[in-house]
């Protein structure tokens, strides 16, 4: 595939968040990301789809500064943070929910969900965000006092979202929410991503279910071997034949 332009139609009506510009990124001798560049829009859903070992959570990890950029830059909100450790990230505004959910199994519900918030310097407003996730995931409020290694596959992803939301992000990262959940969990998950996004959360969005992903996204990416092949709108990928075939089961 071709990489083509994301068309001006967006970027005329909003500003970007964050912009990647030639990014490589190496873990030892391997190319893991080969020059990639990407804009997100603030406010807008965007995704990142593509085979196993692409590169897509190369990706996460990079903006988020776990990963070292070799070269390249990373802007969020026009300021360069591809030089940041992960916790002066997250200062700027930015939090991610990682592959395999990473919570602290031996801590309770309610300390992974304080533990999203121990950079905020704002605590009077902490209740009032818990608050809000407990309403976007009602079982964690039931569950609050619950070690975290003890929840379903399902409530530790709940139990991930919600504590990188307590950081309360302008940019929340999320790395394959959907995966090793039942199907009415997944689509639990996606209508809540769609919720937070609704109150004003740009979301970038690495998912192995390439058709959710792309159903509740304004753009799309795909990458193959370190690179962005193809941009466009997510509505626009979902009707791309090459995409349908490789992606989509079509």
């Amino acid at each position: 595939m071709k990489q083509t332009p994301l068309g001006n139609w967006r970027r005329a009506i909003k500003p970007s968040i964050l912009e990647l510009k030639n990014v490589h990124t190496y873990y030892g001798n391997i190319h893991a990301l080969k020059g990639i560049s990407c804009t997100i829009p603030s406010g807008d859903i965007a995704c990142l789809i593509g085979a196993n070992g692409a590169g897509k959570s190369t990706t996460l990890l990079t903006i988020f500064g776990v990963q070292r950029a070799a070269r390249g830059e990373i802007r969020f909100k026009g300021r360069p943070i591809h030089r940041l450790r992960p916790e002066q990230v997250a200062v700027q505004g930015i939090s991610q929910a990682p592959e395999g959910r990473q919570i602290f199994a031996r801590m309770t519900t309610l300390e992974n969900l304080e533990m999203g918030a121990y950079l905020r310097n704002d605590k009077a407003e902490v209740a009032g965000d818990m608050e809000w996730v407990f309403g976007l995931f009602p079982r964690l409020k039931d569950r609050a006092r619950q070690l975290g290694g003890t929840l379903s596959g399902g409530e530790q992803q709940m139990l991930a979202i919600g504590r990188a939301l307590m950081a309360r992000p302008e940019l929340l990262l999320l790395d394959e929410p959907s995966l090793g959940l039942a199907p009415k969990l997944v689509e639990k998950i996606f209508e809540t991503i769609l919720e937070i996004n609704k109150n004003g959360v740009t979301i970038f969005l690495v998912e192995q279910n390439a058709h959710m992903a792309l159903s509740i996204s304004n753009t799309g990416y795909v990458m193959e071997t370190g690179r962005i092949v193809l941009t466009d709108s997510a509505a626009a990928l979902l009707k791309n034949e090459k995409v349908k075939k490789a992606y989509l089961g079509e």
